[in-house]
């Protein structure tokens, strides 16, 4: 069993200090929590994505290579990548790149977003919510397990056969999506591949139990063994 901790990098609002000084202070005091949940050895740390004024967690990567540069144990992880409106190459580079810095600490969950406010900051229709995060994640996945991508798609340009660098130290970067509905933790399962149950900050334990029975069962239905998860 692993502990760790997620945080969207809140901000407080009604301050009549500058953005950008506020923005400072509160990125410090980030890199500080990372560098203590080092030392006391938690096992993760998760920053998650969002474009909202209360949060400064836009570009989870670049706080978590920061951080990565501070730490020696810790993993580092994106709590969520809203990988369907951005571009799953740049998403590869990025944590490619943070995987090197952080000498193999970092992984990708990936989700669609509980907010919707990246989806017009970067020209997405929301009627596509569930087709582009299936498309990307296929591309991502392809990017994680191939140097050269042949691939083709509907919302994103066709890749054939560039090669994507940098590569990560680990062999392969871990990229567990992170579930909001059920359908979207039988999927991956289905794949033998793992999952993680987000946007539940106050739900009781005992009601993952469930969940996980859940995710157990598509597996033994796809013919996984239980302990099988890339």
């Amino acid at each position: 069993m692993q502990i760790g901790i997620d945080s969207f990098v809140e901000t407080p609002l009604g301050s009549n200090r500058a953005p950008g000084e506020l923005g400072a202070e509160r990125v410090h005091q980030l890199l500080e929590e990372i560098e203590l949940a080092d030392r006391v050895g938690i096992d993760v740390y998760g920053i998650g994505e969002h474009h909202r004024e209360e949060y400064i967690a836009s570009s989870p990567a670049v706080l978590l290579a920061a951080a990565a540069a501070r730490t020696q144990n810790i993993r580092l992880t994106s709590a969520v990548t809203v990988l369907s409106s951005d571009d799953p190459v740049r998403v590869f580079q990025d944590f490619a790149t943070l995987d090197l810095i952080s000498n193999g600490r970092a992984e990708i969950i990936v989700g669609r977003g509980s907010f919707i406010e990246s989806y017009p900051l970067f020209g997405y229709d929301t009627r596509h919510y569930d087709e582009l995060f299936s498309e990307k994640l296929d591309l991502l996945l392809h990017l994680r397990d191939e140097t050269r991508v042949e691939w083709e798609g509907k919302h994103r340009p066709s890749l054939t056969g560039q090669g994507v660098w940098p590569r990560p130290l680990q062999p392969k970067l871990p990229i567990p999506p992170r579930r909001r509905r059920n359908a979207s933790l039988l999927r991956p399962r289905r794949h033998a591949r793992p999952a993680v149950d987000g946007g539940h900050h106050r739900r009781r334990t005992h009601r993952f139990r469930p969940l996980v029975d859940l995710y157990r069962e598509a597996g033994k239905r796809a013919g996984h063994s239980p302990s099988h998860s890339t």
